[in-house]
């Protein structure tokens, strides 16, 4: 088992740096991951590894210990009545009045999300959507670059005709086909940081700001309202609590996870 004091030390790193909350009831989880970490970057042993992080900072093994940690866990066409709802509603209606629209998929992990939403825009028939997609992680960052996923992989989420018809067989693996791929720009970005130039017309923001803790969670909903369009929309997973005192969205009424801005009166005091 994990020590604890190693454990308090990775919390507070993680927390800092990300504004997550590390789960420590996962503490064999933890261990298993940070041990995979130090095998890989050739460590004998978890106490070695976290001897020398003060040494190597955290721009660089702190880090790498940092993703290992972070939940990765996605799939595509993750929480599939939200993309019905973007590809019958949301995306035709955008690029209709807009033309040119511009979504954000914050925090896309290993790029399954970004994926789904190229391949719904094509379905829904809505020309002109740009799709920016970031995450912490230049692991994953990189992966989702690649387009490159395992049998299992994309039998989450996507139906035989999807795979067939936007990935081809690369060995073992599937890769995005390359119009796919070259419909979305991937980049590295952390959430606390400034977010990139908007105004985007929607950012999907899901299974990540549940796991923030209430201040840096505020923050980076302040963030979000900053660069997306005066009526864009926020997308989170639909059971995520972000409607804290003073968030700067109201929720859509009989749409669970869709947000638009609030107004100044509409805000919570806390």
């Amino acid at each position: 088992m994990i020590d604890p004091v190693i454990l308090e030390r990775l919390r507070e790193m993680v927390r800092g740096r990300t504004g997550q909350l590390l789960d420590s009831s996962r503490a064999h989880g933890i261990e298993t991951r940070l041990g995979a970490v130090a095998r890989r970057e050739g460590f004998a042993s978890l106490d070695a590894l976290m001897s020398a992080l003060p040494a190597q900072g955290v721009d660089s093994l702190g880090w790498r210990v940092i993703e290992a940690l972070l939940p990765g866990d996605t799939e595509f066409f993750r929480h599939r009545e939200q993309f019905a709802l973007l590809k019958d509603q949301l995306l035709p209606a955008l690029a209709k009045a807009r033309g040119r629209v511009r979504l954000w998929s914050a925090g896309c992990a290993t790029g399954q999300e970004a994926y789904s939403l190229a391949v719904t825009a094509a379905e829904a028939h809505a020309p002109g959507i740009e799709i920016l997609a970031t995450d912490i992680s230049e692991q994953a960052v990189q992966k989702a670059r690649s387009g490159l996923y395992t049998q299992f992989e994309v039998q989450r989420g996507l139906s035989a005709r999807r795979v067939l018809e936007w990935f081809e067989k690369d060995g073992e693996m599937w890769r995005a086909e390359p119009q796919l791929r070259g419909a979305v720009r991937f980049e590295r970005a952390n959430l606390l940081d400034p977010p990139p130039a908007g105004p985007f017309d929607m950012i999907l923001c899901r299974n990540v700001l549940g796991d923030m803790e209430p201040e840096r969670r505020l923050r980076v909903l302040e963030s979000l309202s900053g660069v997306l369009a005066s009526d864009g929309v926020l997308i989170t997973a639909p059971s995520e609590p972000i409607l804290a005192p003073g968030a700067p969205f109201r929720l859509v009424a009989g749409r669970r996870g869709v947000f638009v801005k609030a107004a100044p009166a509409e805000r919570q005091v806390a």
